[in-house]
């Protein structure tokens, strides 16, 4: 079986808008989506000082089969990030040192992948960003194809080539690529807010004076 590609066309950010995006923690990506658009919390660093910000090239993998992953390095370059459909298998790594090198070697920004990988100290030791849903001994096989280039599911969300990654310690938010700007302006208008609101509260005021202070009931 091969590997099947989507013909798929990523408009990269520029410099402005990567520059932007970089400084925009996920979990700040997610509250303008409305608390949305963020992976589930079984995705996470290898390590915590670990931080992506990159576009989409996207691989659905068969479980077990990194077929897919190795023809998505070959044809993946700097600006990109490896975002992997690995089916949430947690028994058998997808990637692991040596895609790590090569990936690197490509210019790629890092990997998040809804599965395993291995070699966990060694990609720290490289300092390449990897969000995971698992790390354990066992390599794969390869043989039975996989499709690169396309719509894929990771993490709880929908993702397409070219959206938006967003990596820190607290995991990982995807913003749609074609929804960036009105989801930009919602950031600025919370990293506005969240700035008044901590001048306020070095100034002495409680988070409740802010934010509202819920209903209290003796029992």
């Amino acid at each position: 079986m091969t590997v099947r590609r989507h013909h798929c066309s990523i408009t990269n950010l520029t410099e402005e808008e990567a520059t932007f995006w970089r400084t925009v923690p996920s979990a700040v990506a997610s509250d303008a989506m409305g608390r949305s658009g963020a992976m589930v919390g079984a995705i996470k660093p290898l390590h915590p000082s670990m931080k992506l910000l990159s576009q989409a090239r996207t691989a659905d993998c068969m479980v077990g089969d990194n077929s897919a992953l190795h023809a998505l390095i070959n044809r993946s370059g700097a600006y990109e990030a490896l975002v992997v459909n690995g089916q949430g298998s947690e028994d058998i790594a997808l990637f692991g040192g040596v895609l790590s090198r090569a990936a690197m070697a490509r210019g790629l920004d890092g990997l998040v992948i809804d599965g395993a990988v291995r070699d966990s100290a060694e990609i720290i030791d490289l300092g390449f960003p990897c969000f995971t849903r698992a790390v354990v001994p066992r390599g794969p096989h390869k043989g039975f194809g996989g499709v690169i280039d396309g719509p894929i599911a990771c993490g709880g969300l929908s993702v397409e080539p070219g959206d938006i990654v967003i990596g820190d310690a607290d995991g990982v938010s995807v913003v749609p690529y074609h929804r960036r700007e009105d989801i930009r302006a919602e950031v600025e208008k919370i990293q506005m807010r969240e700035k008044r609101a901590l001048e306020l509260i070095a100034e002495g005021r409680s988070p409740s004076e802010l934010y509202g202070d819920p209903e209290v009931k003796v029992i």
